[in-house]
């Protein structure tokens, strides 16, 4: 069965969350944390997705974005997928994946929603 495509709009905030495979641990120490949101910020820029809000829970991660251009998420997302991945496989002596398949995302309601999402982000 194909994979549904995802809807992205330039210009439109989206919610995204990726989880670690089998909800294990992504993130074991604070230089872990700190590597994230380094290729996050490389990724961001590169492909022209503004970050508005963002958590990175020992197991997941919720994004707050909005992409400049279709592709631009996908491609942040892949960037920091490949970067982050190897980095804690090399940091940890593993091997395999760390995430639970692709990550999830959603359309955020422009008018209403945002300020709601980044308080989400915050309190959780």
């Amino acid at each position: 069965m194909a994979r549904r495509s995802r809807l992205y709009l330039p210009d439109c905030p989206l919610h995204i969350i990726q989880r670690g495979n089998n909800r294990d641990a992504c993130f074991r120490d604070d230089s872990d944390y700190k590597a994230y949101l380094y290729f996050m910020r490389e990724a961001a820029a590169q492909y022209g997705v503004s970050i508005h809000a963002f958590v990175l829970m020992t197991n997941h991660v919720h994004i707050l974005a909005t992409p400049s251009t279709e592709k631009s998420v996908s491609r942040m997302m892949q960037s920091i997928g490949r970067r982050y991945v190897q980095y804690f496989n090399h940091t940890y002596s593993r091997t395999g994946t760390l995430w639970e398949g692709r990550y999830k995302s959603t359309l955020v309601d422009t008018i209403h929603k945002p300020p709601f999402c980044m308080r989400f982000l915050y309190e959780v």
